[in-house]
């Protein structure tokens, strides 16, 4: 017996609803350790140990597999159950629907990793689309509210390509089976699309850092982990050496980099990290091998821990001052230490420095990518940016920089204890990668050893080189309030003409309607006084006249 820990999820959300006070908080902690209790009793052998018959059912002429449970597919759940479970503990407090969104879309994530067919996955996908949606709205502020609405849009259209991809390719090929993809041409690529907007590969970002800030200080950690790299999933599963995403990712690791440079929001900026350090994820599948692959999955693995751990920091900031903006911040170490110094576990691990968990797969992807010259350099060129804005920029804004401008306190021990959880495990990780945690979970036995001597000196030089740089330019680097333009301005423009088109028309038809109902009654009133003289065939001339009319004007 096995139990889909996505329907448990799910299952748990609706149970949710109806509980209250301290069953709620139970059953919130419990859903995510239960999600890890079946992982654990799970054998990543369990898909070719296992009769298919046991976990699927048939639909039309095809069979329906609703959970595959694989070695790649373990993995994401893995960190999926570990993220949520720290995340629980830091939304203890946090508002019941708010809850009930979250665990939906934690669940669904969890759907699409064991999604076996691309009927289940493209389910799971849209009810993980939806949970985030009312995750965003669960702030309950008219700017969460507009940002919702757009990231609804983006992941309509999303869907769109994919369902349409998805279609296609059935019809194509006569398969339902969720594997490598064959490149057969148009349904190949609308279901990369479809794939490629989730995972927010520039221009089709702009729903992430317009959407992730504007929800609460509790529901933008689900939404850094479970979106993105389910679409990482995704292309690992199905477009693993895809030459083009090695060129997109390396693109999107420089693009989001620079962005988080000039940004002045701390939850921007950690927004547009995450497109950076996706890119690193894409760019790798792009290249395909075993070693590039592993390092794809390793990233996404420990992307989750220590961006979690980095939006739990600065929303415990934004809980405590109220502020975002890091010109409104600045001398809070004298108030919250302890948020510092595990805000920086966070930072050190992106920033991949030796025995912190970003190093032990960054350097992975870097690695797997020195065939490929540009590709390599915009790597490593976006790995210096990530230590400047997320390992200096933020936190001397944040926490030194000036005097204190605004009184603070430590967050709640829920808070401090998830942030720790997170910590501990991001230092563990880092500091033991062949462990069971983290190595003994990737896809593929290829090799890697990230503590040779070479890397690691490596590794700390590049640090180095971004503090110089930013000693020299700190003060140009003090998060003045500015608006920075991205590709989303071009659709709102566009958006704005169009919602303009759209009310002139409603104004002209409003104004047909009433004329047209102006003449109609004049016709009736002549057809009162007219109708002995009239035969029948000259009423029907005057409506088939009436309504071409009507017609010819819709048209024009």
């Amino acid at each position: 017996m096995w139990v889909h820990p996505g329907l448990i999820a799910i299952t748990g959300a609706l149970i949710l609803l109806i509980s209250r006070d301290r069953v709620e908080k139970i059953l919130f902690i419990l859903i995510p350790t239960t999600s890890i209790l079946i992982l654990i009793l799970t054998s990543a052998g369990y898909f070719g140990s296992v009769p298919f018959e046991d976990l699927s059912v048939k639909f039309l002429f095809f069979r329906v597999i609703l959970a595959r449970v694989d070695r790649l597919a373990m993995l994401f759940a893995y960190v999926f159950s570990i993220a949520a479970l720290a995340m629980n503990i830091y939304a203890l407090d946090s508002r019941k629907y708010e809850k009930v969104a979250a665990m939906i879309y934690f669940g669904s994530a969890l759907g699409v990793v064991f999604a076996g067919d691309l009927f289940t996955f493209y389910v799971f996908w849209e009810l993980m689309a939806i949970g985030s949606l009312f995750v965003i709205w669960s702030n309950e502020t008219q700017k969460s509210l507009e940002a919702g609405f757009r990231y609804a849009l983006w992941h309509l259209a999303g869907g769109a390509f994919l369902i349409a991809g998805i279609g296609l390719y059935i019809i194509k090929t006569g398969s339902l089976e969720f594997s490598l993809f064959q490149n057969d041409g148009v349904p190949y690529y609308l279901i990369l699309l479809g794939v490629l907007i989730n995972a927010a590969v520039p221009p089709l970002h702009a729903w992430l850092p317009d959407a992730y800030p504007e929800a609460s200080v509790t529901g933008a950690v689900y939404l850094a982990a479970f979106t993105t790299k389910s679409a990482v999933y995704v292309l690992a599963r199905g477009f693993a050496g895809e030459e083009i995403l090695m060129y997109l990712g390396a693109f999107m690791a420089f693009y989001g980099m620079m962005y988080a440079i000039i940004e002045s929001d701390i939850r921007r900026i950690l927004a547009y990290s995450i497109v950076s350090q996706v890119g690193y994820m894409v760019a790798g599948i792009g290249i395909g091998t075993a070693i590039a692959i592993n390092g794809a999955v390793s990233h996404a693995f420990t992307h989750i821990l220590y961006k979690s751990l980095l939006f739990m920091a600065t929303g415990a900031v934004i809980y405590t001052t109220g502020k975002s903006r890091l010109g409104e911040l600045g001398g809070l170490y004298r108030y919250i230490p302890v948020t510092f110094y595990l805000y920086m576990i966070g930072a050190l691990s992106i920033s991949a420095v030796p025995l912190f968990s970003g190093f032990v797969s960054k350097t992975m992807t870097v690695y797997a990518s020195h065939e490929h010259t540009l590709v390599w350099l915009l790597l490593e060129a976006s790995s210096v940016g990530t230590f400047l804005y997320v390992g200096l920029k933020l936190p001397w804004n944040v926490w030194f920089a000036r005097d204190p401008v605004i009184e603070a306190c430590e967050p709640p021990k829920n808070m401090l204890a998830a942030m720790g959880f997170l910590a501990a495990v991001n230092v563990f990780v880092g500091a033991y990668p062949g462990y069971k945690l983290l190595y003994s979970l990737l896809p593929y036995s290829a090799e890697f050893h990230p503590y040779e001597t070479g890397r690691v000196v490596s590794a700390i030089q590049m640090p180095l080189f971004a503090f110089l740089a930013f000693w020299i330019f700190r003060d140009k680097l003090r998060g003045d309030v500015k608006i920075s333009l991205d590709t989303d301005w071009f659709l709102r423009v566009a958006g704005n003409y169009m919602l303009d088109g759209i009310q002139k028309f409603s104004d002209f038809s409003k104004r047909l309607d009433r004329n047209l109902l102006y003449t109609a009654e004049k016709l009736k009133t002549v057809g009162r006084f007219k109708i002995k003289e009239m035969s029948a065939g000259y009423g029907l001339i005057i409506s088939i006249a009436i309504f071409a009319l009507y017609l010819l004007l819709f048209l024009i």
